[in-house]
């Protein structure tokens, strides 16, 4: 069912987020992913894999862990904590789109700071396919409170989905868990900001 229409019933939207936890310094080193499973802003159920840092599998990594889960024929959006992993393991946000045929949301704190990246990723391998995959991401919209760039939803429906997901502030509860969960699975506890 497609979101708006799950919206106008009142009807629960699974979802699940994606967030990274700690990971090593070194280039090419393994990053924890863990992507949790919401009802609504309900906990349901939790996905864990690896991408490498700064590499180019992190669009490979979140579909197979979704593809291969029990939770893949309940899901109706995915969400990311921003459009890379790992440093700037960008994520194709198109192609996570066309591989698991539902929306897919890359989620902010705040207005990315374009300047900085780029000069970031000036320093790693290929930088140019990363920029493109940054762009093809698409336009980044602001709905305060989020900020969010969409591949396979309207702009207007991913901010009520996104609102509906959120229990307080503008990160969405299963990016929020994904991050607090990660964080405590990696140090032994979770991180102050979540």
């Amino acid at each position: 069912m497609r979101l708006a229409r799950l919206l106008e019933l009142g009807r629960t939207v699974r979802v699940v987020g994606f967030d990274d936890a700690p990971f090593a310094k070194r280039r090419g080193a393994a990053v924890p992913l863990a992507g949790v499973v919401c009802a609504d802003t309900r906990f349901e159920g939790m996905l864990w894999g690896r991408a490498r840092r700064d590499g180019w599998n992190a669009t490979d990594a979140l579909s197979a862990m979704l593809d291969g889960s029990k939770f893949r024929d309940q899901v109706s959006v995915v969400l990311l904590d921003g459009i890379a992993v790992g440093g700037f393991n960008v994520v194709d946000l198109a192609q996570l789109h066309a591989r698991t045929g539902l929306p897919c949301v890359a989620v902010m704190r705040k207005l990315p700071d374009l300047a900085a990246m780029r000069r970031v990723i000036d320093r790693l391998p290929d930088p140019a396919r990363r920029l493109a995959r940054i762009a093809s991401a698409g336009e980044i919209h602001q709905r305060t409170p989020f900020v969010f760039q969409v591949q396979g939803e309207d702009v207007e429906v991913t901010a009520k989905v996104l609102a509906r997901l959120t229990r307080e502030g503008h990160v969405p509860e299963a990016l929020r868990m994904a991050h607090l969960i990660g964080s405590a699975v990696m140090l032994g506890e979770s991180g102050r900001r979540a």
